[in-house]
């Protein structure tokens, strides 16, 4: 059951926006930090990354239950610091590896899965691992971790801006003794929520911008309850759904400070929209071409890349895309080609030729954000489009077939 068929729709209606997967799975691990209950809100429980992550936890030794959009999580009296696991990883590993590390001193993870994305190692992982006192080692498919004598506060240099790199070193200088300085951080709205709920248990965190995290070590941390942040990836799905099949949605729970530079991109390009009641409605306009870079946040960034290149091949003119961070991610390109999308790379720029006809076809979803691309611009193609390897947008999309039929698209599992 992982193919979906969908037909050419008109997206109208109303839809209300989930809980961030980014931010969920981050939680989900600094959850370890404590042996008090944790309780999530706003929480994306349908997501299929977010039940592998609390099934791992339930490996380590923690205990959750959940009711609608609430998890609430606690400690058995038996714990565990090695992550046995035989089924699919997910990236998320590192962030756990980090959080036992902390807690307990050690930890053993199996090495991490998820989307392939160009060249995403983990290196930088263990670089600050060892930079606050542990040792790192591989072990067949785990990642191993073991602090000799305790965590010290440290200087942390990230080469780049790392969004796992800097929510580890958060989250294993939280419980480290002294001060740590982490350098040149990726500062974007799931690492300010996962500092945000840290803070809340008790953790010493403050943020000087991009240029740097100061976390001042404590002895524990407590429980909390906390709300999640609306997922910006999902707003952006519908938002630009809308436009290119010529709908009217209101998106409730719009996170407008996290979309704030997209937002402008797609103004510009010829997206009409109006503020609601804590919601963005989207009414009328018409796809033109984009040319747009990925960058840190508040810019474009690396997930979002594949939805506006559906924008720009739904508008008539010549689109660029530039991925800096992850050059090698246009292999989406070739799959919507089948559907009538003319492309060229050049270099690490992406060209796509807009104002062609789409037509279904028979497609594959690569990745996560691949995936969503090929179910956008099934939406607007003659015929109907069959996306094997669906599971991978579920991975990402809490309850997508009964929002999509809500918002009167024709989709059904093949």
């Amino acid at each position: 059951m992982d193919k979906l068929k969908v037909k050419k729709s008109t997206l109208n209606g109303v839809v209300h926006i989930s809980g961030a997967k980014n931010s969920s799975l981050r939680l989900l691990a600094a959850s370890i930090l404590t042996n008090e209950e944790i309780q999530l809100t706003n929480f994306p429980n349908g997501l299929l990354d977010v039940k592998i992550h609390l099934e791992m936890l339930s490996v380590l030794g923690k205990k959750y239950t959940t009711i609608n959009d609430t998890v609430t999580i606690t400690e058995n009296s038996s714990k565990n610091t090695t992550l046995e696991w035989s089924e699919r990883s997910i990236r998320n590993t590192l962030l756990v590896l980090g959080a036992l590390v902390a807690r307990f001193g050690k930890g053993k993870v199996p090495l991490p899965g998820g989307c392939k994305l160009g060249e995403r190692k983990y290196d930088l992982h263990v670089m600050l691992l060892e930079k606050l006192g542990a040792k790192v080692w591989e072990e067949g498919d785990y990642l191993c971790a073991e602090v000799e004598e305790e965590l010290s506060g440290t200087d942390i240099f990230l080469p780049i801006r790392s969004t796992g790199a800097t929510e580890n070193a958060i989250i294993v200088s939280s419980l480290a003794k002294g001060k740590t300085t982490i350098w040149n951080p990726h500062i974007r709205p799931e690492i300010l929520d996962l500092i945000n709920m840290i803070s809340k248990m008790g953790g010493k965190i403050e943020v000087k911008g991009q240029k740097c995290i100061i976390v001042e070590g404590v002895s524990r941390l407590k429980g909390v309850s906390h709300e999640v942040i609306p997922d910006n990836m999902e707003a952006l799905t519908w938002a630009i759904g809308a436009v290119i099949t010529k709908g009217d949605v209101e998106i409730k729970n719009f996170p407008f400070e996290h979309l704030e530079v997209p937002l402008i991109f797609l103004k510009e390009s010829g997206m009409k929209f109006y503020k609601g009641d804590n919601s963005l409605i989207i009414r009328g306009g018409e796809a033109y071409p984009i040319e747009i870079s990925t960058g840190p946040y508040p810019g474009i960034n690396s997930d979002m890349q594949p939805l506006f290149a559906v924008y720009g091949a739904c508008s008539k003119g010549k689109s660029k895309i530039i991925d800096l961070r992850f050059p090698g991610r246009y292999g989406y390109a070739e799959e919507l080609s089948k559907m009538g999308v003319k492309y060229n790379i050049n270099g690490d720029l992406l060209e796509i030729d807009g104002g062609n006809v789409f037509k279904g076809s028979q497609v594959k979803a690569l990745d996560l954000r691949a995936g969503i691309a090929l179910l956008l611009a099934g939406l607007v193609s003659d015929g109907e489009t069959i996306i094997s390897d669906a599971w991978q947008i579920e991975r990402g999309y809490e309850n997508l077939i009964d929002k999509l039929k809500s918002l009167g698209v024709d989709i059904n599992r093949v």
